[in-house]
């Protein structure tokens, strides 16, 4: 099978493309390298000339007063010269409802090119699309990345791309996937609900994880316990990096000599990798009911993971033993779970060896890569 993948989101399409690969499939990824992480792609449709520096201060000044970011023209431009490349397919897969991020009217434009030219097409709900902002704005108590908006809408900087998902330009590309492709796949319970609703639903398939790459060690905890805390500077309020802030303050106070605090802000995803290699508790975010790819990532090395594990989570998978901390937005909590952790450091071992086996029963790149096969065949 000749399979596409359009658009990347933290690994999962390329962890997918493994798993697929290994499975005999011939599979190609379209791709921005997502700014500073820097993820691998076979066509990489970024905007390069109008991110240099000498064109890059006047672009973020007229962003500033239009709020209109002329590189992504230049991305929908680079996108257009490859779709002679992007035809043919059996399967095409975009990652969700703004794969290629340029203008709406060109989203659809290029969008409509790759359905004319291939066979089937599905998208992956993942990050925010406008059944999912439409169903957390419509359930406010529901845990959600948007809760910090909802507690303070001065925080509106972060959040107003958001809002572009109800552009009328933007609801004609939901309509379009709606009405054209095949299928919508959620990736986590935090997708799940808000999608039920549409008509071509095609249910719910787990992050995919090559636990190959991903070596698995046994905590060993010597003198410290170490504790890294990953800061996105474009998603500081999203996964409530505050909470875990003010909890690691106190922390340091209360245990002094026993913990190590690794903290690092907006760095490219290998450098980060490296530096979180050698904790044994990753704080991830805590507006989530379940786990994105970094928390998965962390929990296959066999780190212990603040991260979501909300009822829906634990009740699919049938968790009776931890194999990651559910972190909510209360540093008095966090603080519990983090003192008990260093108090017990035998608890931090068990959790990390539960949390491997857990990747590798239900993320596994190729088991997972054999579900979307079935989903797209059938």
């Amino acid at each position: 099978m000749r399979i596409l993948l359009i658009g990347e989101y933290s690994l999962l399409h390329n962890s997918l493309k493994e798993g697929l690969i290994e499975l005999g499939h011939e599979v190609i990824l379209a791709a921005n390298r997502d700014g500073f992480k820097e993820y691998a792609t076979d066509h990489n449709y970024e905007a390069k000339w109008l991110t240099i520096k000498l064109l890059n201060i006047p672009r973020k000044a007229i962003y500033r007063i239009f709020n209109f970011d002329f590189a992504s023209i230049e991305t929908g431009i680079r996108f257009y010269f490859f779709l002679p490349k992007l035809k043919d397919f059996d399967v095409v897969q975009f990652i969700n409802e703004a794969s290629i991020k340029t203008p709406k009217k060109f989203e659809l434009f290029l969008m409509n090119k790759i359905y004319e030219t291939n066979k089937k097409l599905y998208m992956v709900s993942t990050g925010i699309d406008y059944s999912t902002l439409k169903f957390y704005i419509e359930n406010k108590s529901k845990k959600s990345i948007l809760q910090p908006y909802f507690q303070n809408p001065k925080q509106d900087k972060e959040f107003k791309p958001f809002f572009d998902y109800f552009d009328k330009n933007h609801i004609k590309i939901h309509h379009f996937i709606k009405e054209k492709f095949n299928g919508i796949i959620a990736s986590d319970f935090d997708y799940v609900e808000a999608n039920k609703v549409n008509t071509n639903y095609s249910g719910f398939i787990p992050c995919p994880v090559n636990t190959k790459k991903l070596v698995f060690k046994e905590l060993i905890i010597e003198d410290k316990v170490i504790i890294f805390l990953g800061i996105n500077k474009w998603s500081y309020h999203q996964k409530g990096i505050v909470f875990f802030e003010k909890a690691l303050e106190i922390i340091k106070k209360k245990f002094k000599d026993k913990v190590e605090i690794i903290t690092v802000n907006t760095i490219p995803y290998p450098v980060y990798i490296e530096l979180y290699n050698k904790a044994h508790i990753l704080l991830d975010q805590l507006y989530c009911c379940d786990q994105g790819y970094n928390a998965l990532e962390a929990m296959a090395k066999g780190k212990v993971v603040f991260t979501g594990a909300e009822s829906e989570f634990t009740e699919h998978y049938n968790i009776i033993e931890r194999v990651c901390v559910n972190a909510i937005p209360d540093v008095d909590y966090l603080v519990k779970e983090l003192s008990f952790l260093i108090e017990n450091p035998s608890e931090i071992v068990k959790i990390g060896k539960r949390a491997r086996a857990f990747i590798e029963k239900e993320h596994d790149y190729i088991r997972i890569a054999e579900k979307y096969l079935k989903t797209w065949e059938s």
